[in-house]
């Protein structure tokens, strides 16, 4: 079927409306890591006020653990790789951010269930996710993905392939966190 230069305009604008991503930036290693604020949840607390990056950087190393979604089991794994190792990380003087796009709610109560020492921030738009390329558009949920910022909030190790099913992505964190100390 032809369509005049007008039908065919329109109908690219609302393909480009209807199915477009906003275009981010690659975040690299090296780069300032684009700054946020997120609802948070300890297993304690909700904060809807949020937890803006920016005013955690320079009181240490930061992980920013993306993971797809709470209480399954392949994030249950990751997160609790991470809880098990949240001493040595912590004496790395590293801090942990769990992020998906379920709601502080689930984040609370998953958080109680496993005793996550750490906070999960509530991503709900996958806004976040997106910046960092941590965001599957096909399943709608983040990517399990891992960043490493420096005290000085740059991104010193991006893992865009971390999986669970073995330790070697979690040796890998590690190694590169002991790097930076």
């Amino acid at each position: 079927m032809r369509y005049g230069p007008f039908t065919a305009a329109l109908l690219l604008g609302v393909s480009l409306v209807a199915g477009a991503s906003p275009a981010h930036a690659q975040v690299n290693v090296g780069d300032r890591a684009p700054d946020f604020v997120l609802p948070a949840a300890t297993r304690d607390t909700i904060l809807q006020s949020g937890v803006r990056l920016s005013d955690i950087l320079g009181k240490g190393n930061i992980i920013l653990a993306f993971y797809p979604a709470d209480w399954s089991g392949g994030c249950t794994t990751e997160m609790c790789t991470i809880r098990d190792n949240f001493a040595e990380l912590g004496s790395l003087n590293a801090r942990v951010l769990g992020i998906s796009g379920d709601y502080v709610f689930s984040h609370r109560a998953w958080a109680r269930e496993l005793e996550l020492p750490f906070m999960l921030l509530s991503d709900h738009d996958h806004s976040v996710a997106k910046t960092y390329q941590s965001y599957n558009p096909e399943r709608g949920l983040n990517k399990r993905t891992v960043f490493l910022l420096d005290r000085n909030g740059n991104i010193a190790y991006r893992d865009l392939e971390y999986t669970v099913k073995t330790p070697d992505s979690f040796m890998k964190l590690r190694n590169a966190l002991t790097a930076i100390q």
